[in-house]
This record gives structure tokens, sequence and C-alpha cells, in this order.
């Protein structure tokens, strides 16, 4: 059972605050949740985090290939004739140079996936989708190369990822096409099906097409994707090169980020314009032994704005690390820690999702603006030297800023951007965690309704391989489960008393406390474990732990009370069993220590030869056995022709209909007179009232359990507050 404390404001004011905080916060909450509900968001946020595989392996290669240490570049240049410089490059151009026909592919199939019943093959889908990517690109150009379709190219992704889903999508649900298939003599099933593909394809490429070739006809540009490189080159070509400009570039860059648009490349013609030139003009001062006075350069942005990538997501990692309570987050956070530290953030920015995540908007373009506003103050008053030196931007923070300004003032001053970015990036992760434990409640209150629900029609059925959106949750729920078999177990004890209100006994309760859900509902992980093939495990941890618990258990019921724990029909005939009890009787010594396994209803017995000896044997280490709720579900008579068993419990429906229904009182005095003739004792379950307590005690039951007498109690120290 699980006790709630409930704690209260003695303050009016207090608790009139503490109620507005909580209504802003979930109106938040709500806006944040409807713009996350988006068909087009999730198609992105999918879309990009299935190529994660694919960036974690570009990154890896991008750091081997850039490594900014001299000695290491001079090796990978030379060795094998520059063979393995070769090695790194192959792998990085099939991943990030040509990352944008990866997340045009991967959107396409998630938004395909979220906006039809299977109805439309998703292949139909991607091919439109490539098909309209390489016109808007520009394939048909002369000078076409893998720029078209790297980094430089997400924007396109995008749009066509989800513009030429949609086209197809319409066009495939228009009646001539729905449901229809093109044959032609002798073709295969397959080639028919390709065919019924052909006509949304072909008009979805031909509306991009149109699009394009109005895009060139009105602008006077060779391709869509060269429009949105002189229109940003246009837009800065107002006003002079000084704070502004930066400013803006880097609000810009880092918006163009937000929106799944590689704003470093895509503005790198405006960084080579407008910014680059800075540090030659420094260079060309000094060696006339002037002093610099160029403060806007590559390297500036590179070192004091971009640490650990655009965002300055290596204030964001560090504030993940430190302040995350979600697992999977800080999980993500160690998984891409690496390549941050190289200033390679697009795990992070993906993974997290930091594009279209609308509570990260925010941070994500405040701490760059931030970072560069005191890089630049800092060395326009002399506090931090001018950059001087080119320095690789694959270098890491800390080294960057002292070869950049060749002063341990660089170092410093990428050390205080760091702080300040981590404290504007805390709120919002402790705000993502919120609304993800939200999330993540509402979606296991509806599994546990469900289950509830349909908990009779389900004990046939395995809810792992159901093919909805909880067989999903079941999926995860279970390997999280496994995962965490022996972190999560929690056991309640419910003390068993006489009719003279002796305690004679407790049995052992399992709990599983989840760090997000809390205590799961019990009959539900128990499933799980039995899906998931680790319910003797489950089960052999319960034992280990109400073993070490039997102390504390006698002290506070008595030095006479028997211990029961509960084990499936299935498992406790097993020869793992049989080994794993006989292991722990060589070191706890059964005999004379009144332990009991109560055998579930999970799997009936099969009484043959096996099971008796198998039983026989755990009677014979000192073990009491006891049939837990006879008289229902798999139970039966034949549990009691062998004499193996030494206690019964009643089903707890018996127990329950006991004053309104005169039957059950029927049935369990059958069964106690029964019990009597063979030596038996039974204990009643879920006897909650004194009028259910007197029944049960005239008709000859005189072992009780239940909330009359008390409620199940925690007494190990890891009782989680329950």
């Amino acid at each position: 059972m699980i006790y709630y404390n409930v704690y209260f404001c003695t303050s009016k004011g207090a608790l009139s605050s503490m109620f507005e905080k909580t209504r802003k916060i979930r109106n938040i909450y709500g806006v944040m949740s409807k713009l996350e509900q988006l068909t087009i968001v999730n198609a992105i946020r999918g879309g990009l985090l299935n190529i994660i595989p694919i960036l974690i392996v570009g990154a890896f290669a991008l750091i081997l290939k850039t490594f900014p240490v001299a000695a290491y570049q001079e090796f990978i240049k030379n060795a094998a004739g520059g063979l393995l410089l070769s090695f790194f490059e192959f792998i990085y151009s099939a991943t990030f140079g040509v990352l944008s026909i990866y997340m045009t592919l991967s959107i396409s199939r998630a938004y395909a996936n979220l906006k039809t019943d299977n109805s439309a093959p998703e292949i139909g889908v991607v091919l439109a989708s490539i098909l309209s990517f390489f016109i808007l690109a520009g394939a048909y150009l002369p000078d076409f190369s893998t720029e078209n379709i790297g980094p430089k190219s997400m924007f396109l992704a995008i749009v066509t990822g989800i513009g030429a889903s949609c086209i197809y999508l319409k066009l495939y649900s228009v009646l001539p096409f729905r449901n229809r298939r093109f044959y032609s003599t002798g073709a295969d099933r397959e080639f028919n099906q390709m065919l019924s593909y052909l006509a949304p394809v072909a008009l979805t490429a031909m509306a991009f097409a149109a699009f394009n070739a109005a895009i060139i006809y009105i602008f006077k540009v060779d391709s869509f994707r060269m429009l949105l490189i002189l229109a940003f080159d246009r837009l800065f070509s107002i006003g002079s090169t000084g704070f502004l400009k930066g400013f803006f570039f880097v609000l810009l860059s880092s918006v163009l980020w937000f929106f799944g648009i590689h704003g470093s490349d895509t503005l790198e013609s405006v960084m080579q314009t407008y910014f680059a030139s800075g540090l030659d003009i420094n260079k060309a001062a000094v060696a006339a032994g002037g002093a610099p006075t160029e403060i806007l350069n590559k390297v500036f942005f590179d070192c004091f704005v971009l640490m650990g990538g655009c965002g300055a997501t290596i204030c964001l990692l560090i504030a993940i690390l430190i302040f995350s309570r979600n697992r999977a987050r800080r999980g993500l956070g160690f998984a891409a820690a690496f390549p941050m530290i190289f200033n390679i953030n697009e795990l992070m920015v993906f993974g997290l999702p930091i594009v279209f995540n609308p509570i990260m908007l925010i941070p994500f373009v405040t701490v760059p603006l931030v970072a560069y506003s005191l890089s630049y103050i800092a060395m326009f008053l002399g506090l931090v030297p001018i950059i001087t030196e080119a320095v690789e931007w694959t270098t890491p923070i800390i080294l960057g800023g002292f070869h950049a300004t060749g002063s341990v003032a660089g170092s410093i001053l990428q050390i205080v951007n760091v702080i300040v970015g981590v404290l504007i990036y805390f709120p919002f992760i402790r705000l993502l965690d919120r609304r993800d434990e939200i999330k993540y409640r509402n979606e296991y209150n509806s599994f546990v309704s469900y289950f509830k629900k349909n908990e009779q029609s389900l004990a046939g059925i395995k809810l792992t391989e159901q093919s909805n959106s909880y067989g999903e949750f079941a999926k995860a729920l279970c390997a999280e489960l496994e995962h965490s078999i022996n972190k999560g177990i929690v056991l309640a004890y419910q003390p068993q008393y006489d009719g003279d209100g002796n305690c004679i006994g407790a049995e052992a309760l399992l709990r599983w406390k989840h760090p997000v859900y809390g205590m799961l509902y019990p009959p539900i992980f128990v499933k799980l474990a039995d899906e998931g093939g680790f319910l003797p495990s489950l089960e052999e941890a319960v034992f280990i732990r109400a073993l070490n618990d039997r102390p504390k258990l006698l002290k506070k019921f008595g030095d006479s009370i028997k211990l029961s724990v509960n084990v499936t029909g299935k498992t406790v005939v097993t020869q793992r069993y049989l080994q794993f009890c006989q292991r722990l009787d060589e070191k706890y010594s059964f005999k004379g220590k009144n332990i009991c396994l109560e055998v579930t209803e999970q799997d009936s017995l099969t009484f043959d030869e096996k099971t008796i000896n198998a039983l026989n044997t755990l009677r014979g280490l000192g073990l009491y056995l006891a049939i837990d709720d006879f008289a229902m579900g798999q139970t039966s008579i034949n549990y009691l022709k062998e004499n193996l068993f030494d206690f019964i419990k009643l089903d707890g429906s018996l127990v329950r209909g006991l004053p309104s229904n005169n039957n059950c009182k029927e049935i369990i005095l059958s069964i106690t007179s029964l019990a009597k003739s063979l030596n038996l004792k039974v204990i009643a379950e879920y006897v909650e009232t004194n009028e259910q307590r007197d029944a049960l005690k005239e008709i000859g039951c005189d072992y009780y359990q239940g909330y009359l007498y008390s409620p199940a109690v925690f007494i190990s120290d890891d009782k989680n507050g329950d």
C-alpha cells in the first residue's frame, strides 16, 4: 500500500502564490503541449532522432579527421601515404557530407507514419521527397556537388521532407489513385505495387519543379537553394561591420538552427564577406608593429560564442549533467559529451531535440548573444587581448581561448561565458524535466487504466506484442524494469493475525519504485517480468531481500512469526529455483525458521512426478508451502491430494463477498472443513471489517490478513517514503 504525506502552507498568501505559480506552469505546459502535438513538429523531431546513428558515426569521423593537435595532423596526413586521413574522410563524406539526404528520407518517413494507417506505403512518400529535394537543391546544375546535399541544405531537407510528403499523401488519397493498382501482363505483385506510386510521385515532383522554375524566373537565380543564400547575403549588406552586425549574425544563426537550418553553413558566405578578414587585418597590424583593431573575426565566433557548437551548447551539456533528473536526457548528455568537447553538437541539437522545441528557443538564442556581448565588451575594454592567431574550430574551450588571444585572460573569458550560459540554461532544463514528468505520468496512468479495464482479457495476451501505443509503452517499460531489476525493488510486509489478535506471520508484498511513475501497479510489472523472461530473477531477488529483512521483521512482529514469500507455479518447480533455494539454505538454514513459499495462481501446477519431487525437495529444506488464492482461478482440489501444502489462502473475492453473498459463506465453510480434516491452516486475505472477521471465525477460519488489522508496512531503510 502506498502512503502519501501532504504538507500544507500555513500562510494564506503563500498558498495563493503557490496556486498562482502552479496555474502559470500549467498554462505554459498547455501551450507547449499543443505546439509539440503538431504533426509537422513530431515528424521533424522523429526524423531527426532516427538519424542519430549517422550523426554519431559522422561526429567521431570528423573529430578523428580534424583533431586539433599538430603532431596528430601530421601523422594522419603521412600515415600509409595519407590513407588514414582518407579513411576518415570517406566516413565523414558518407555521413555529414550527405546529411540532408538522410534528413529528407527520415523526415518524410516519419511524417508518413504519423499521417497514415499504412494505407499508403511509405516507400512512395520517400521517393517523392528525395526527388523533390534534388530539384530544389539544383541537381540539374553542372557544378552540383556534395556541398549541395550536406549540412548547408538542411532547410531544404525539412521543406521537401514535409512538403513533398504532404502533397504525395493528398494525391494518393484522391479517388483515381486510392486502392488502385496498375497491372501489366506477367508483372509480379511488387512491380504492380510500385506502379501504383508512379502517378503521385510524378505529380509531386512536377509541383516542386514548377515551384523551382517560378523561383528561377522571378528572382533570376539558378535554384531555390541559391535564393536562400543570396537573401541572407543581401540582409547583411545593410550598415557597417561592427557590434550590431555581429549581434544580428549570432541571433540569425541561432534562430536558423532552431528551425533545423544549419546556421553556420547557411551564413558561411556572410562570414567570409564581413568577418573573416578581421584576423588577417590583425595579423598585418601586429607584423607592422602596431596593435590589432578588429574584434570580430571567425575565430572570435568559434572560440567565444559557439562554445560546444551553435547555441553555446557546451553550457547546455553541463546544465543537463548537473541539474537534469531525466535519465534519458542525462544519457544523451554523456553520449554527446565527447564530440561536444570539440564543438560538434548535432547529436545534442537533434537528439534532445533543440530543433522545434519551444522550451529551448529562449536559452538557445539568448546564451550565444550573451556570450557574444560579454566577449566583445571584454576585448573592447582591453580586459582580454584581441585575437591575433588562427585556431581550428574543433579546439576545446580553455585551450581555444588561450591560443586565440595568447593570454590566460582568453581562457578565463571562456569560463565566465560558460558559467553564465549554464545559469541561463538551468531553469529551462528543469522546465523540460517537469514537462516530461507530467507527460510520462499521463502516459503511465493511461496505460494502467487500460490494463485495469481489460485485466481479465489481457491475461493470455502479451502486452509487449500489441501493435498499438500501449504495446510500445509496455515494451519500453519492460526493458527498463529488466535493466533496473535490483534497483527499484521495495518490499512491504502485511501482518497476519489469529483470532486472539496475535501476529502469527507477515507476507512480503513486492513493490517497484519507478523514478518517474512512482510505485508501479504490481500486476503490470509482474506480467511484464513474465513476458520479458526475467520473472524468475525477480522472484529470486524478492526472496533474498525478504530474508535480509527477516531480522527486522522478527524484532517488529515477534520471534515466532512466519515469513511468507510469493512465487509463481511456473517458477517453483524449475530446477533453477530448486538450486537457488538450496544455495540459500546453505547460507540461511531454513529449518526452524518458519519461512513459507506462497504458490500464486499465475500458472496452474501439473501434479506429475517432477512437480511432486520438486515440492517435496523444498519441504525437505524446511520450507512451508501455501496455496495462494485457493478456490478461484487456476487452483483446484488436486493441489491437496498429495499432502504437499501446509496453508491455504482464501481468494479475496470470497472474503469480500461474505456479508452479501451466502454462497461465498458456504464455499468458505466447505474449504475450512476440508482443510481441518487434512490438518491444513486457512488464512483469509482482504479482511477489512469486524463483520467479515466474525463471519470467518464462525465458519472455522481463524487466521486473518487485511486492513482490519494492518495495511502493508515498510521496514527497510529504502522504503522511499511510501
